[in-house]
C-alpha cells in the first residue's frame, strides 16, 4: 500500500475545523466528482475537505479525477491489510472515510475505530437488496426481477457487514414501465449525486453523528416543512432542496 505525498491541494484550504476525508473508489468516480462540486459550491461553509481519495485498482477513474485536483491519492495493495490501511489513514489524518463505489469489504478494525465516522452509498432503498454482491448493475438487476415499482438511494454508516449500518438518509426513485437495469441505474445515480454529498457534509461537520448504541442523531431539527419525496424532480436543483429539507442540515 502507497500514497502520494500529502501536498496541500485547493480543497484542504478550508478552514482548519473541517474534517479531513479519505474517499475510496474501485471506479470512474462519478460520486467523488459530485462530492468535490458541492464542495466547490460550498465553499467556507463546507464541513470537510477530500484529503486522500484511495483505490484497490491502479487504473480507477478515481485516481485521474483526484490528480486532476491535485488531491494526494493512494494505492490499496492489500484490502484486508487493516494495518497497512490504518497507517495510510494515519498518515494523512483523515477523520472521517467515504466510501464512493468501492467494492472492497472494508477490515472490522478500520471499522471498529472509525465508528460513527465511516460513510457509505447503496443504490437501493436498504435493508432491501443490500449484501455481499449487492452494487451496481447486479442491485438493479435485482429491483427489476422482484418487481418492485420503487427503489431508491440510501446513505448509512459503515460497520463490519455489507449494508447494514445505520442508516442516515434515504430517497426513492421510480422504476418505469421498461427499464433496464442500465436506465435504472442512470436515474439512481443522479438521485446519489445529489444526495451523497450533503449527507457527507454533515456528517463531516458533525451534524449528523452515530452513538454507541448505533443511533443516528441530527444535531439540528430538520425544516416544519415536509421534504417534496417526488418521485421525478423537475430539476436538479430542485431536488438538492428538497434533500436539503430533508436532512436539514443547511446552515
Amino acid at each position: 500500500m502507497s500514497a502520494d505525498a500529502p501536498a496541500r491541494n485547493d480543497m484542504s484550504r478550508a478552514s482548519r475545523s473541517a474534517s479531513r476525508i479519505a474517499v475510496f473508489a474501485s471506479g470512474s468516480g462519478s460520486n467523488l466528482e459530485a462530492i468535490f462540486t458541492y464542495f466547490d459550491a460550498l465553499g467556507d461553509r463546507r464541513g470537510g475537505a477530500v484529503a486522500l481519495v484511495a483505490s484497490d485498482r491502479a487504473r480507477a477513474g478515481a485516481l485521474d479525477r483526484a490528480r486532476s485536483r491535485h488531491v494526494p491519492i493512494g494505492m490499496i495493495a492489500d484490502p484486508s491489510d487493516g494495518g497497512s490501511l490504518d497507517a495510510m489513514l494515519r498518515g494523512h489524518d483523515i477523520e472521517l472515510i467515504v466510501l464512493a463505489g468501492y467494492l472492497r469489504f472494508v477490515p472490522a478494525e478500520i471499522t471498529r475505530r472509525f465508528h460513527g465516522r465511516i460513510v457509505n452509498i447503496h443504490p437501493t432503498l436498504l435493508p432491501a437488496f443490500g449484501g455481499a454482491g449487492m452494487y451496481g448493475l447486479r442491485a438493479h438487476r435485482a429491483v427489476l426481477a422482484a418487481g418492485a415499482r420503487v427503489t431508491g438511494a440510501s446513505v448509512h454508516f459503515v460497520d463490519d457487514a455489507y449494508d447494514r449500518g445505520a442508516l442516515i438518509a434515504q430517497w426513492p426513485v421510480p422504476v418505469l414501465d421498461g427499464d433496464t437495469a442500465e436506465t435504472l441505474a442512470a436515474r439512481v445515480l443522479e438521485v446519489e449525486h445529489a444526495l451523497y454529498p450533503r449527507a457527507i457534509d454533515a456528517v463531516a461537520a458533525g451534524r449528523i453523528t452515530l452513538d454507541d448504541h448505533n443511533v443516528v442523531h441530527f444535531s439540528r431539527s430538520r425544516t416544519t416543512r415536509a421534504a417534496a419525496f417526488a418521485l421525478t424532480a423537475s430539476s436538479s436543483s430542485s431536488l438538492g432542496d428538497s434533500i436539503d429539507d430533508m436532512l436539514g442540515t443547511i446552515s
